[in-house]
């Protein structure tokens, strides 16, 4: 549900501590909002309340609206497992504000149609919802879409995620092209030539399990290809989900050298390794799969030294008699957007600083966004309102998802989002 604060009404937030915002602020704000627009940040207790919708946020974080670069809607062709209504829902859940939306919808989203129609009020999204559009059409790997006409119609960014483009010329081509729109080319980093079969890490726990294995060298090798090719055509790339050591450290030597290559890590690559598979446990399949500790260890590193932007759900919907079946034939993939902000203070050790970093202002750089992922006067009113400390347990019948394979079910966490608002509007 959402209240319209429209331009008669006004909102105000009450004493919660600001992070993130365009100038340090210490102690308790007073946050106001009109229409869709922050109009003013006072010290607690300035602003008065006549007139004003309120909202307690004493003992809470005031922080910009996270957004997410990486989820999976569904939408359009596969609804039984997530719609724009419920996915954006689950989204608002976890603190989202926006989410861009990848293209292997079914069809797949190669076309300024389809584009349109996800972004439509007919779909009932409760948050914004930012496409990504396929880079090939079809999402084959031969042939460039229209990256003008998808911008134009709401594109941003470009990628065929879950079949990467390996053709060397492809990749280039698709570089240049969005380089002419400043948008970034985000590409799954697999070689898929050497890892068809292949639906965990390739370790001591597939080898126990008769699992066959996906190497890290698949990973670290498109990475490579990638940065090369950035490099010469001065493009943006955006590496996805990345989840190896290998792949980080030619991510880090690229940065070093001032190379446009950015990258984001999902939550579960953060805290969970391939051990976690268990006897065949299809709620920790996911591609890229959870690696081994050392990989995961280099995650938590390369996140707080800055070697990786941000992070990003792969928030990826199953149905469950998707998941219920044996492990080499489940789907990939597992939801995430409501379990996000308890993992990242977690990884944080409670800093709300770089939680709010990398899970709003960063994202909002590196899509170029600068409106996002901050909070000052005259800003978007996308905010969220969060506990760093309330316990909770991550419930199926809580879940806002359509979709429940998650690994953290019955999970307690700590940290949870009180109110999330979008455009000046609060979504519960």
């Amino acid at each position: 549900m959402r209240h319209d604060n429209g331009r008669r009404n006004s909102l105000l937030i009450s004493g919660g501590t600001l992070v993130g915002g365009r100038e340090i602020r210490s102690g308790p704000v007073d946050v106001l909002v009109e229409g869709d627009r922050l109009v003013a940040i006072e010290a607690a207790g300035t602003i008065p309340k006549k007139d004003h919708v309120f909202l307690d946020a004493r003992g809470l974080i005031v922080s910009p609206g996270f957004i997410d670069l990486h989820v999976h809607l569904r939408e359009p062709g596969q609804s039984h497992k997530e719609t724009i209504a419920s996915g954006t829902m689950a989204a608002a859940a976890g603190g989202f504000t926006t989410v861009c939306a990848m293209p292997n919808t079914t069809p797949v989203n190669d076309s300024p149609e389809i584009t349109r129609w996800m972004q439509a009020p007919e779909r009932g999204a409760h948050i914004k919802v930012r496409p990504i559009a396929a880079a090939t059409v079809g999402s084959n790997g031969e042939r460039l879409t229209d990256f003008g006409a998808l911008v134009e119609a709401g594109a941003v960014a470009f990628t065929d995620d879950g079949r990467p483009i390996l053709d060397d010329r492809v990749m280039r081509e698709a570089l240049e092209a969005a380089s002419k729109f400043g948008v970034p080319v985000i590409q799954h980093a697999e070689d898929t030539r050497v890892t068809q079969g292949g639906v965990m890490h390739a370790g001591p726990t597939s080898f126990r399990l008769g699992l066959r294995g996906v190497t890290k060298e698949a990973e670290a090798s498109i990475v490579a290809r990638d940065i090369q090719l950035a490099t010469e055509t001065k493009s943006h790339m955006h590496v996805a989900h990345i989840s190896t050591a290998a792949a980080l450290e030619h991510v880090r030597a690229a940065k070093k050298r001032g190379i446009h290559v950015t990258c984001e890590v999902t939550p579960h690559h953060l805290i969970l390794t391939d051990e976690e598979v268990g006897d065949y446990d299809t709620n920790c399949k996911m591609n890229p799969p959870l690696r081994s500790e050392s990989d995961r260890q280099a995650m938590w590193d390369g996140l707080r030294d800055g070697t990786i932007d941000c992070i990003a759900t792969d928030h990826a919907p199953h149905a469950a008699h998707e998941k219920d079946q044996e492990f080499d034939r489940a789907p990939f993939g597992i939801t995430g957007l409501e379990t996000a902000l308890p993992i990242a203070l977690m990884v944080a050790a409670g800093d709300r600083d770089l939680v709010v970093r990398w899970l709003s202002t960063n994202p909002a750089s590196v899509m170029g966004w600068q409106e996002s992922g901050t909070l000052g006067v005259g800003a978007p009113a996308d905010i969220v309102i969060f506990d760093p400390e309330e316990e909770w347990v991550f419930k199926a019948e809580n879940s806002r998802s359509k979709s429940k394979n998650s690994p953290f079910l019955g999970k307690r966490f700590s940290g949870r989002v009180r109110q999330t608002i979008v455009g000046g509007s609060t979504i519960s």
